[in-house]
Parts: C-alpha cells; sequence; structure tokens
C-alpha cells in the first residue's frame, strides 16, 4: 500500500478539527453529513475506521441522546456480509461519536456521479447485497429510515450498507424545525414522508429507489425542492421510462405507495435471480472497470501517527488498587471518558478508562499492576484479545503477608460518662425542636383550621388552591396539580402550529409536518388532505362517553400523532400530550373561511408542566 493519500478523498484535519476522539488518533476528514463529521482513523492494530463526531446541535438534545444511546446498541447487533459492523462509540460524552469499520469503496451517490448508471448486472447484484443486509438488519429489530445512495458503499466484494437506524435518533426531537436535515426527500417513502407510520416496508421502497437511481443514474422521482419532491412521492408516480425493461417488475413493486404491497425482502432476492440471464455470484468483477478504480484509490489510505503520546508518571499510592474518584475534566469537546490530546493510548484498547502508568521505582523494575478482574483493570471491547494472566511472580503485586494470630483483642473501656452526658445534651436539642413545633397558644393556629379563617385553609391543606405551593405543614405531601387556563375560540388557520406553553395560546405560521408545532392545522391545497396534527408531543383522540380533563389524558394511552377533520364533529374532545410537560384538552369547535384559506376553531384547556418535560426547551 502506498503512503500517499489521494487529496480529493483523504482531507486534512482542519482548525476546528479535534486531534484524538475517544482515544483515537484522527488521521483525515472523509465526509461531512447531516448528523455529523466523519474521519478516518485507525485501531490500536492499524485497521482503518470511519468515526462519526455528532454535531453539537444534536448533542445537546436531551431526546437525541436517549435514541440515539438505544439506537447504536441495537446497531452493534448486526453482523451481516453487507454491513459495516460498529467498532466502538461513546453515547454519554460532551459530544458523542461512532466508530464503524472503514469500506475502501466509493458511495453509490459518488459513484453514480461520476461514472454514471451502472450496468443491469451490476444493479441486481446491487440489489441482491442491499435486500440482505436489510435482512440481517430488520432482524435486530431497527428500521433503517435513510436508506440512500450516500449510505450504500460499493467494496470490491459487494455493497455495503452503512448508517442503519442512527435517522431514527434525530426523529421528533427539539430540532426538526431548526433547518437541520437529516433525512433524504428523494429517497423516502410516501408514509415518511407523510409523517406516517414507519416500518421495514419503508426501506423496500427505499431499495426500490436505489434501484432505479442506480439503473438511471438520476432518482425516479425527480429532483428539486424537498417539498416538490415529497409532495410528488406522497401524490404522484415515479418516472421509470429510462428504467431497463428488465427491472421494471423489481422496480415497480418495491415502489407500491401502498407498504402492505410491497415484496419481501425474499421475493426481492428471488426475482433479481429470476431476472438475471446468468447465474448472480458476487465476486471482484461485479463493478465497472472505472467504478472499481475508486476502490484501488481509496486504499491509498494517510499513515497513522508513530509516534504514540508518553504515557503519565503517576506514582502509585498505598491504596494504588481502590477505585479512584473521578475529577470533572474542564469544559472540551471530548468525552469524559475519553481524554484530550496528550492524556491518552491510541494504541491501547478504546472505548475503555485507562489506568495511569505507575512510575517505575528504578531502571528496569515495573511497578505493580491491578490484577485481572479488578475494577482499575480496563476490559478489552469486544473485538480484542483478551490479555493472558500473567505468571505468578512478573508484574503481579507482592503476597500480603499477616501478622501471626494472638487471640482475640480485649475490648476498649467504654466511656460511660461521655455517653451520658451526650444522651442527656440530645435530650435537650429534642425537646426544643418539639416545643417550637407545638402551637403558642395565642389561637392562631385554631384560626387557621377555621372554614372562616380568612382562606387561609386552602393554603395549608393543599386541597385544591391549584396554585403548585404548599405550606410548611405539607411538606411532605404531593405537589397539588397546576391550575387549569381556559381558552375559547383559537382559530388556527391552515399550516399554522400553536404552542401551548404560549398566553394565551396564539398561532404562529411555520411548517405544520417539521415545525415542531404542539399542535398544527395541515391543509394539502391541491388534493384537499386536511388533519389535525403534532410534531411535539401526541394526541389522544377521545370517545363521546369521555370527559375530558387532566386525569383521562394522563391515564389513556391510545396515542396518535395526527387526526384527521373527518374524524371530528363539534363538541369532539382530544387530548395535547406536548414533550414539553405541558397537557391540554382540545375541543374541537368547527371548520370556517373561505375557499382560498380555511382555519378550524378549538377551545383549549391547558395544565402547563403538568409533567417532567421529555426535551430541554
Amino acid at each position: 500500500m502506498t503512503s500517499t493519500p489521494s487529496a480529493n478523498l483523504f482531507k486534512p484535519l482542519e482548525a476546528g478539527d479535534p486531534a484524538v476522539v475517544g482515544g483515537y488518533r484522527l488521521a483525515a476528514v472523509l465526509g461531512t453529513g447531516g448528523m455529523g463529521k466523519v474521519y478516518l482513523t485507525y485501531t490500536p492494530g492499524g485497521r482503518p475506521i470511519a468515526l462519526k463526531v455528532i454535531r453539537p446541535e444534536f448533542s445537546e438534545d436531551l431526546e437525541f441522546r436517549r435514541r440515539f444511546q438505544r439506537e447504536v446498541q441495537s446497531a452493534q447487533r448486526v453482523q451481516g456480509l453487507y454491513t459495516a459492523p460498529v467498532i466502538d462509540s461513546d453515547t454519554e460524552g460532551s459530544q458523542p461519536w461512532l466508530a464503524t469499520a472503514y469500506v475502501p469503496g466509493p458511495s453509490l451517490g459518488h459513484a453514480v456521479a461520476q461514472h454514471g448508471a451502472l450496468p443491469l448486472r451490476s444493479v441486481l447484484l446491487l440489489s441482491v447485497g442491499v435486500a440482505e443486509a436489510l435482512h440481517v438488519i430488520h432482524g435486530a429489530g431497527i428500521v433503517h429510515r435513510d436508506l440512500k445512495p450516500a449510505n450504500v458503499l460499493l467494496a470490491s466484494d459487494g455493497p455495503r450498507v452503512i448508517d442503519f437506524g442512527i435517522a431514527r435518533a434525530a426523529d421528533t426531537t427539539a430540532l426538526t424545525g431548526t433547518g437541520v436535515s437529516v433525512g433524504t426527500p428523494s429517497f423516502m417513502a410516501p408514509e415518511q414522508a407523510s409523517a406516517g407510520t414507519v416500518s421495514p416496508a419503508t426501506d423496500i421502497f427505499a431499495l426500490g429507489q436505489i434501484a432505479a437511481y442506480a439503473a438511471i443514474g438520476s432518482p425516479a422521482y425527480g429532483e428539486g425542492s424537498s417539498h416538490a419532491v415529497l409532495y410528488r412521492i406522497v401524490h404522484e408516480d415515479p418516472d421509470l421510462s429510462r428504467v431497463p425493461a428488465e427491472l421494471l417488475p423489481l422496480v415497480t413493486r418495491c415502489l407500491t405507495r401502498d407498504p402492505a404491497g410491497r415484496p419481501s425482502l425474499t421475493e426481492i432476492i428471488e426475482l433479481c435471480h429470476e431476472i438475471s440471464p446468468v447465474p448472480l455470484r458476487q465476486g471482484e468483477d461485479w463493478l465497472p472497470q472505472a467504478v472499481a478504480g475508486s476502490i484501488t484509490e481509496r486504499l491509498r489510505l494517510p499513515e497513522p501517527a508513530k509516534t504514540p503520546p508518553p504515557l503519565p508518571t503517576v506514582a502509585p499510592t498505598p491504596t494504588q488498587y481502590a477505585p479512584q474518584q473521578p475529577q470533572t475534566p474542564p469544559p472540551t469537546q471530548f468525552s469524559p471518558q475519553h481524554p484530550a490530546p496528550g492524556g491518552v493510548n491510541p494504541y491501547a484498547p478504546t472505548g475503555f478508562s485507562q489506568a495511569a502508568a505507575p512510575t517505575q521505582s528504578a531502571p528496569g523494575i515495573p511497578g505493580p499492576v491491578p490484577p485481572p478482574g479488578h475494577p482499575m483493570q480496563p476490559t478489552p471491547p469486544p473485538g480484542y484479545a483478551t490479555r493472558p494472566t500473567p505468571q505468578p511472580g512478573y508484574h503481579t503485586p507482592p503476597p500480603v503477608v499477616h501478622a501471626p494470630y494472638t487471640g482475640p483483642q480485649q475490648p476498649k473501656k467504654k466511656r460511660t460518662g461521655l455517653i451520658v452526658a451526650a444522651s442527656v445534651v440530645g435530650a435537650i436539642v429534642v425537646l426544643g425542636v418539639i416545643g417550637s413545633l407545638l402551637p403558642d397558644g395565642s389561637g392562631k393556629d385554631d384560626e387557621s383550621k377555621s372554614p372562616s379563617g380568612g382562606g387561609s385553609s386552602a393554603s395549608s391543606t393543599g386541597g385544591g388552591s391549584g396554585d403548585g405551593e404548599a405550606s410548611g405543614t405539607d411538606a411532605g405531601k404531593k405537589r397539588p396539580d397546576p391550575k387549569p387556563a381556559s381558552y375559547q375560540g383559537i382559530d388556527v388557520t391552515e399550516n399554522y402550529l400553536v404552542m401551548l406553553a404560549g398566553d394565551p395560546p396564539r398561532p404562529e405560521e411555520g411548517d405544520p409536518i417539521y415545525g415542531g408545532g404542539d399542535l398544527s392545522y395541515y391543509v394539502d391545497s391541491m388534493f384537499g388532505d386536511t388533519w389535525i396534527g403534532t410534531d411535539n408531543g401526541k394526541f389522544i383522540l377521545l370517545n363521546n362517553s369521555q370527559k375530558g380533563s387532566l386525569e383521562t389524558c394522563r391515564t389513556e394511552t391510545r396515542y396518535t400523532e395526527k387526526i384527521t377533520l373527518d374524524q371530528l364533529s363539534a363538541g369532539t374532545e382530544f387530548c395535547v400530550l406536548s414533550d414539553a410537560g405541558h397537557i391540554a384538552v382540545a375541543t374541537y369547535k368547527g371548520k370556517g373561511g373561505a375557499k382560498e384559506s380555511t382555519y378550524v376553531t378549538f377551545d383549549l384547556t391547558v395544565w402547563r408542566n403538568a409533567e417532567e418535560a421529555k426535551e430541554e426547551d
């Protein structure tokens, strides 16, 4: 392997890039995406890996962090021939990151952009490989959600699907309305574009789009603004006029608008074999020669750093085997578990705390090392061989020598006088505290308990005051529910949204699908589709027999994120549960307005801060 990297593929680190992340010394920049920046680095054994550092905007979102941790744990279970396995991660640091195996090959998007459409055999082998990857991914309980040409890499022995499931971590977080783009509209399924239910069939639709893209060199639903592409995906048929006739059965079935009508992964693989004029076998020649040349170019990697940073020289204390209290690091871009440059050993297993190297007492005499299994002895991650147990006498602590047994110790004499004195002082203190809590006999205590005590009864008992405050005598009682705030006749114009935190809640212009509103009114002006939706929580549509109340909204679990107008009639109630912790009962009053612009009217009863917020405001 030559040491001369391609300048176009491996960009040098810039001023704002970290030098080390999670113990890995970064070598180059591989690319930048909607969720983060990807770097080239190496394992302790010199294997190249791709390390994605999540953008700070996502790192600051608590809901994203929770979902990212869950999705990474799921992704670590995916081990397939056509996937890039997750090697290491840190989901709890100040800036989360994820490391996967490095695939020396261009993305499908890059290959098509540089060399045009692929031949039929390459498209069929691509489809079979992606179908096998999805089979493993779905088997781990993951829906990819962002299957697109940029997430399909073309290796010498077949495709590799990357970033599976990670896009889910960004769904419905506080960032959806801030202009941060995660998904790719051109390759979304109709149910995904219209905020419907996402399922494994969503990835089947994306697979059909990838096959069409590889065969014709452009998206089947065209290009343009996000809203225009999403509209065509939901309401129009794709342009398959340039798709080879042999591929039409595969692509057409995958792009069925109804998820239930799409083929299974097994059917896709069988269909590809039926289409192919020759038996499909994955090999080195599955790609055109021009695309295969891009793989060779990506094998010319920058060399890793030759000289690791020195180990810290901290002399062990007599209690060297006791767990040390972690010190709070200064706020940096590195995670608490993974220190900044100069305090790491990039050639040690990553993702785990490193014990400080003890100072040698004399040249050639190694200091003691914690025994295996001890909390200070790091455990290597999966994929690294476990170090053998040291032989006795080699880097092991000296044996512990106990003093001879001398029989039971004589009990110490009790200091009876001090104990009696302490007891007397304690009794005096307790009597003083009790006396301070007793009524002073002035009649004020009786007056506060009287029904005519000037309104102080509600304050002392907390029974229905609803102000969220408790008196000193009620400090141990449950905090009362917040007072409801009622608003009559709120008119929400089409494609406007409402936030429950507003007092009064005023409709605001925005994007009702991705705008983060607690309650919004969406109208498709061409086809007339209308619904009430939320992008910042969930709804509960109440039955006619149910009376909307705070208790009902807390106990019911028939959640939805969208209610169509044909489900509503005048007087229908539904609960709005916002991620910010506000709860409201919305009463639908009706629809009004002219043909050019309509609005819906609600009465709202809002209990603000009724629950703990799920996300940072």
